[in-house]
């Protein structure tokens, strides 16, 4: 039987992959066997399962496949920061980014190949979508990443951001799925407290995070307070306006009790004056929130451009003033197109 006409082994539930095996006069023990295979060790080959007999390796092997990705492209940034493409079965190319600091080591991971929202600062939308990733392809980001940390530096990973291309809760089952896997002890095992996915804001999907009782941090991608000027940078915006958003974000906060963050990208006399800082300022008076500042990272083709130091301090300044938290994220990458808003899948 020819791979691309065998089902994708990493697209089985658990369950799937038990009756499969019981169907296939195998004891009920050998699915978690396998499950370990493929979700604690990363195995990607069935010749490397090598506690199961070579009749079952077989009977896998001839029943499925694997639809592994492998590195297309690795670039080092000056910073120590570490882009790499990976290339899909399909020949699709996607973007993941190793972000190395004191004692940490952040993973960003992308969650679809492209993006259909065309946000007017980010380099992904240029491209223009093409499919959401699987689940598989999602978790493989985060065990090559956690691969290469290791290998670099000799540290796991500490942190997944899942603010790579794509736009995550548009892919939310296989988003949802691939944090389950992740963070299963037979699977990686990695605490969800260290994931954080990021959005521009989908009300319906926000509420189904709290309902569902996802247990990551999120970040809400705000750039703008209000209507006029958000509908200008974010085309979705004119879907979903801000207050049906802050509204999904209330319901959030007190279904969780969570804090989550608010993110915003300072576009030199676009959203940076005092008057903004204010009308966020009162925007954040909603729910309890933690805000970041993100310098403007060049894209080619794109006229805004990075607010001065001086200036996103003073914004800053303003913020404390009315006691909220509020950090300026240090971009990392920039050199070789990594950092937020750049990814593109070139080098």
């Amino acid at each position: 039987m020819s791979g691309s006409s065998q089902t994708d082994i990493l697209t089985l539930s658990f369950e799937e992959l038990e009756d499969f095996l019981l169907a296939n006069q195998e004891k009920r023990f050998r699915a978690k066997q396998v499950y370990q295979w493929l979700w604690k060790k990363g195995c990607r080959s069935f010749g490397e399962m090598t506690n199961l007999s070579a009749s079952l390796r077989a009977t896998l092997a001839n029943s499925f496949t694997f639809r592994a990705m492998t590195e297309n492209h690795l670039q080092t940034s000056r910073d120590g920061t570490v882009k790499i493409g990976f290339r899909l079965h399909d020949e699709l190319i996607i973007e993941s980014v190793l972000i190395p600091a004191e004692n940490r080591i952040t993973g960003c991971v992308s969650t679809q190949a492209g993006c259909a929202l065309g946000c007017t600062f980010c380099a992904t939308g240029t491209i223009g979508f093409y499919r959401n990733l699987s689940a598989a392809e999602i978790f493989d980001q985060v065990w090559l990443l956690n691969e290469k940390a290791l290998q670099l530096h000799q540290i796991p990973l500490s942190n997944i951001v899942l603010m790579g291309m794509g736009e995550p809760l548009f892919n939310y089952p296989n988003l949802k799925r691939a944090i389950d896997l992740i963070t299963d002890p037979d699977g990686m095992g990695i605490s969800p407290q260290r994931f954080t996915i990021s959005s521009i804001g989908i009300p319906k999907i926000i509420r189904q995070l709290a309902d569902d009782q996802v247990k990551t941090h999120f970040a809400f991608s705000l750039h703008a307070t209000n209507d006029l000027k958000r509908n200008s940078i974010i085309p979705f915006n004119k879907q979903y306006p801000i207050s049906d958003l802050v509204a999904s974000l209330k319901y959030y906060h007190n279904k969780t009790g969570k804090r989550f963050t608010i993110e915003y990208l300072l576009l030199k006399d676009f959203n940076d004056t005092l008057d903004d800082a204010r009308e966020l300022a009162d925007l954040c008076r909603n729910f309890p929130v933690k805000i970041n500042l993100i310098e403007f990272n060049p894209v080619d083709g794109f006229d805004f451009q990075r607010s001065e130091m001086k200036r996103m301090k003073e914004f800053k300044d303003f913020l404390e003033s009315r006691n909220l938290i509020v950090n300026i994220r240090k971009s990392r990458g920039k050199d070789i197109d990594a950092a937020c808003g750049q990814l593109a899948g070139r080098t």
